[in-house]
């Protein structure tokens, strides 16, 4: 009988799992529209005293978002109030909705990569996982990893998509 091999096993290829990036802590969307007069305008002196007054310290930790549903045009100044008000608080603080978090996120880890180690490598950038990926990331890594690698891949060891391959000079 023939033994049974395991060519991935066996395979130079590298995988890069992006769920491995996935920042685990809370996210939080602060919708501005609740502050509104009216649910139309923000007014400075009523948003003024809703920030001095609104509990910041629920944020400790969490990841935030900042955004206005409703509409209605938000000035500068008013998420600058918040930066000042929050960014004492929180992990991470964006203007925008869930997913434009979500997408600062993976950017933010994905800086953090040593792309170095993957110098000539074959990698085979995962793409099933558990949380939800933004393409955004996808797009961000393979940009990165492709000066580092002979080639990029993606799916899983056993079937891939090739996405880049490195001239031979």
């Amino acid at each position: 009988m023939e033994e049974i091999v395991n060519r991935v096993a066996k395979s130079p290829l590298v995988t890069l799992e992006l769920e491995a990036y996935y920042h685990p802590g809370e996210r939080i969307l602060l919708d501005l529209k609740d502050v509104l007069f009216q649910g139309m305008i923000l007014r400075e002196k009523d948003f003024r005293e809703w920030a001095k007054n609104h509990d910041w310290s629920q944020y400790q930790d969490k990841n935030l978002a900042v955004t206005c549903t409703a509409d209605a045009i938000i000035p500068t100044w008013a998420y600058m109030i918040i930066a000042t008000k929050a960014e004492a608080y929180c992990n991470l603080l964006v203007q925008g909705d869930l997913d434009d978090l979500e997408m600062i996120l993976f950017h933010n880890a994905i800086s953090n990569i040593d792309f170095e180690s993957f110098k000539d490598k074959m990698v085979v950038v995962k793409g099933c996982s558990k949380v939800n990926v933004p393409a955004s990331a996808y797009m961000e890594v393979s940009r990165k990893l492709y000066p580092y690698v002979k080639s990029i891949m993606y799916g899983e060891p056993c079937s891939t998509v090739p996405v880049y391959k490195k001239l031979k000079k």
